[in-house]
């Protein structure tokens, strides 16, 4: 069994293209675990039915927690992009987060703050070397952003909670983001 591959598939059908999967989901993102596998399972690409099981074994041993279980249904916690937004769970925020970005967006970034893009949330990391790591995806030598997340939420940012090591926000303003090291 490709846990991988099925880790992918099910973090692109809760995160990208629902409607792909045929999925109904409600507006805290959840669908219902029944729904996932029975279109997952239509395929037969994994050589055997995808239980529930699966699901819980992959969870269990993945070190991003891309998605969540709770009972019968099952959601994507970040890096949603499809047009509706769902509704996340509001928290106050480490002192500080990292964001990691590429040399060609670090000026519109200054002047205009973090923006979602294609997401529907900014995505910030708990460490720098996750930062890093999310960095490099766009940027060989990714620049390392710092943001007073505990001045932000202060002054009324709100964040979500993405996981324990990543943390949502709808928009961060120049003024809270610093340049604190260029790989």
């Amino acid at each position: 069994m490709d846990y991988v591959k099925l880790s992918k598939e099910i973090s692109y059908a809760l995160r990208h293209a629902p409607w792909e999967y045929e999925l109904e989901i409600d507006e805290d993102g959840f669908v219902l675990i029944e729904q996932l596998l029975s279109e997952i399972n239509l395929s037969n690409e994994y050589g055997k039915k995808i239980t529930k099981d699966d699901l819980l074994y992959i969870n269990s041993n993945s070190e991003k927690k891309r998605w969540e279980i709770v009972d019968d249904k099952i959601r994507a916690l970040y890096g949603h992009s499809f047009p509706f937004k769902i509704r996340k769970v509001t928290g106050t925020p480490p002192d500080i987060l990292y964001h990691g970005t590429s040399h060609k967006a670090i000026n519109d970034i200054l002047n205009k703050g973090l923006l979602p893009m294609s997401r529907q949330y900014v995505h910030m990391s708990t460490t720098v070397d996750m930062a890093i790591t999310v960095g490099k995806r766009r940027d060989n030598n990714p620049i390392i952003l710092k943001i007073n997340a505990r001045k932000a939420f202060a002054d009324g940012l709100k964040f979500y909670v993405g996981n324990e090591y990543v943390w949502l926000c709808d928009f961060v303003p120049p003024k809270y983001i610093e340049i604190v090291e260029i790989q």
